[in-house]
């Protein structure tokens, strides 16, 4: 403590509060969910049984039971690395290995990364052996478990080194603009990684196989034609290998992107719904969401380079996170470690952008496919995924990519209720 300076006491109050906020805020989600466990809010009865309303808020509450632990534990080990002196520990260890910088340095935040991941090994089997083997969604095998790891350590080799040492290598020798250089170079690998996640980095972990000929298929394939959308294909991915939750999305860019449903979603679904869920999908394209997503990160990671660019350079950003030598390497550790800490107070503002987009989606495929099929697909994911109800606000502002059940479901009834309207009005005429 008698080596702190000024930003150690702002970054251990920024710590501390944002901590005690998300704890406050898990809180009060985990007692609204459980006042409301006993009675299944009234647009969903007659169609959500009690036993699952109770069984989704059981399922929350022990979720959240597990962040309450999981906030202070994270915060402990952002504060060891940083005003506890871990990560200069760990660069004065590796300094006695000699290797050639950029790599040296790269070699340095790939540890970081990896021996954070490892710490937070014990609650992450605590979340997939404990809290979803018990509400019986977990599928997942502790070799699974160990092999999904392993390989995620050598895409973090393969992938992550290089463009650690290709970072580090502008941040030396390009100026004081390096950070713009940097830039480029990250909007470069993230258009790649999205190209090549469909195509090389996913069937890694999971095995996707074409959509099999039927019904189901002539009913997307008229979807996508009225929509206007190529792609690779429709695909199935074994999501039952790992956990009962069910889930679809697109992804890939160009030539290159695919849809993809879960096969435990198809099991549940009616073709009609799988329909709307897709139409859900397209919406987001139709919408320009990806694009306007892709170029928010672009612009929130030129100012967050651009803010490195400039904390590299002072000296009291390294001595007050702990940190006696300045280094291109150290700069950018300490930048990974102390960004989170702050941004979680506007995180309300993403999850904002985030729903607005979602209720986007939902009014497009109300328009090409039925809002009564997407509102019935919905509710039977809420039930098979058990998703809680009636979440707390607050929590849900904070946390929440997509609307709230309620929310969602009123939306798309409203676009239910004037489609059956103007029906009623075309039958008239």
């Amino acid at each position: 403590m008698d080596n702190m300076n000024t930003f150690s006491w702002i970054f251990l109050a920024a710590l501390i509060a944002g901590t005690l906020l998300q704890l406050w805020l898990a809180g009060r989600q985990a007692r609204h969910v459980l006042s409301h466990r006993n009675a299944v809010p009234a647009p969903f009865r007659g169609v959500i049984a009690p036993e699952d309303h109770r069984r989704a808020a059981d399922y929350t509450a022990a979720r959240i039971g597990l962040e309450r632990w999981q906030l202070p534990w994270d915060a402990l080990i952002v504060y060891a690395w940083t005003l506890g002196g871990g990560l200069q520990l760990l660069a004065d260890a590796w300094s006695r290995i000699d290797l050639a910088e950029p790599w040296h340095g790269a070699v340095l935040v790939l540890l970081m990364l990896a021996l954070s991941d490892l710490l937070e090994l014990p609650l992450q089997l605590r979340r997939i052996f404990g809290i979803e083997q018990r509400f019986g969604f977990n599928r997942l095998t502790l070799w699974g478990f160990v092999r999904d790891k392993l390989l995620t350590g050598l895409l973090m080799v393969v992938l992550g080194l290089p463009l650690l040492g290709a970072l580090l290598w502008l941040m030396q020798t390009t100026g004081s603009w390096w950070w713009l250089w940097a830039w480029l170079l990250w909007m470069g690998f993230t258009l790649f990684v999205s190209w090549a996640w469909p195509v090389l980095i996913a069937p890694l972990f999971n095995r996707f196989e074409p959509l099999p000929e039927g019904p189901l298929r002539q009913r997307l394939e008229a979807l996508l034609a009225r929509c206007g959308f190529t792609s690779k294909g429709l695909f199935v991915m074994d999501g039952s290998r790992r956990s009962s939750h069910g889930n679809a999305y697109f992804t890939g860019l160009g030539k290159a992107k695919r849809i993809v449903f879960f096969d435990t979603l198809l099991e549940g679904l009616s073709d009609e719904q799988v329909e709307a869920v897709l139409a859900h999908e397209l919406g987001h394209y139709k919408l320009h969401h990806i694009q306007k997503m892709l170029l928010m990160q672009g612009l929130l990671s030129l100012g967050a380079l651009a803010l490195l660019g400039w904390l590299a350079n002072q000296p009291w950003f390294y001595a007050g996170l702990g940190v006696s030598e300045a280094t291109p390497a150290t700069a950018l550790a300490l930048f990974l470690l102390a960004l989170p800490v702050f941004s979680v107070f506007f995180s309300p503002l993403l999850s904002l952008l985030s729903r607005r987009h979602e209720f986007e989606a939902d009014a497009f495929a109300a328009q090409q496919t039925s809002a009564q099929a997407l509102i019935d697909g919905l509710l039977q994911m809420y039930r098979d995924n058990a998703s809680t109800l009636t979440p707390d606000p607050l929590y849900a502002a904070f946390h929440y990519s997509h609307p709230p059940a309620s929310e969602r479901i009123a939306h798309l009834a409203s676009h239910a209720s004037s489609s059956h309207r103007s029906t009623q009005v075309i039958t008239a005429t």
